[in-house]
């Protein structure tokens, strides 16, 4: 028999809570959890973009057990150079790296936004996802995966105050006319400088990078730089942990989708243990159904949710 309490389901066979519904992966949880994962990103890092379905599976199937801490950090893309010859040639290599990301993972990461857009401030990125995370970290993580679409799907411009403004739009339960001024706070400044200490405090040289904290204080925590097969973050939870993992089933498709709005077939395929074809044929069904548009792209399809309104290309 299972009962519910708001996002969540509590399942008698299983003796644990799992996940109803996406809002749920970004509650601040009320109680601690026996692991923490301490996640360094750049947003606008690709292969920090390739991590994104591993991290939501990780914490649609085990949530129970899972805390996830985002901290911003930074690559090489957010040191620019001061020559317009040698801007040029990075925008060209960072246009290249997202395409070969994108050529090898599956997931979508449009190289042509570093030919089309002046992305010359990234640090203004970054300060955004801190003013929103003022808000709380459901609203911060919801804000940080709309920004990342933003860039990598729609080929926006995340390092200007327009685009991040409209993103924020977006959110629903986000105080827009705050985050405006939190833009500009002294606040977001601090609370980046503490992400950028404590990346170097943790010795992180590579991103992405994923941190695991057990229950032992006196433990240092596992250090996990770079992509490794989802099995092995498993593994080391349930280490972590010290007995077998009870996995939560999977968050129904279409609520994923109508949560998203956007998404690729590349996170549904990881999300949901399916082959590509087949994530193509289910999604050919919702489009049967009039419930998904499908977009184009070099690497095969992204799928958008229907009823959400249509956003003009123009403002987002």
């Amino acid at each position: 028999m299972n009962s519910s309490h708001s996002h969540f389901v509590c399942n008698d066979e299983l003796g644990i809570c799992c996940p109803a519904d996406p809002a749920a992966l970004f509650l601040t949880p009320k109680e601690k959890k026996p692991v923490e994962i301490h996640m360094f990103i750049d947003p606008l890092c690709p292969e920090c973009w390739v991590l994104e379905p591993f991290v939501r599976k990780l914490q649609m199937e085990y949530s129970y057990y899972v805390t996830i801490k985002t901290f911003i950090s930074h690559s090489g893309s957010n040191i620019l150079p001061s020559s317009d010859k040698e801007l040029g040639r990075l925008f060209k290599e960072m246009a290249n790296s997202y395409n070969a990301t994108a050529c090898r993972t599956g997931m979508p990461c449009n190289g042509d936004v570093w030919h089309e857009q002046a992305i010359t401030m990234p640090y203004i990125a970054n300060l955004g996802i801190k003013a929103a995370e003022l808000q709380g970290r459901a609203i911060g993580s919801k804000f940080l995966r709309r920004v990342r679409e933003a860039l990598f799907l729609r080929k926006k411009n995340i390092a200007d105050k327009e685009t991040l403004i409209e993103c924020a739009r977006f959110i629903d339960g986000m105080d827009v006319e705050e985050f405006k001024k939190d833009l500009n706070s002294e606040s977001s400044e601090k609370a980046l400088e503490s992400d950028r200490k404590t990346t170097k405090e943790m010795n992180v040289n590579q991103l992405p990078a994923l941190i695991f904290f057990g229950d032992d204080v006196n433990e240092p925590g596992l250090k996990v730089e770079g992509h490794y097969p989802y099995e092995v973050y498993v593994e080391i939870i349930e280490e972590l942990v010290g007995k077998p993992l009870k996995k939560c089933p999977p968050i129904p498709l279409t609520d994923f989708i109508s949560f998203y709005s956007i998404v690729s077939e590349k996170e549904i395929s990881v999300l949901y243990d399916l082959s590509m074809e087949a994530v193509h044929k289910e999604m050919k069904k919702l489009k049967l159904r009039q419930m998904v548009d499908e977009i184009p792209t070099r690497q095969g399809y992204l799928w958008r949710y229907r009823k959400v309104e249509e956003v003009s290309e123009k403002t987002f």
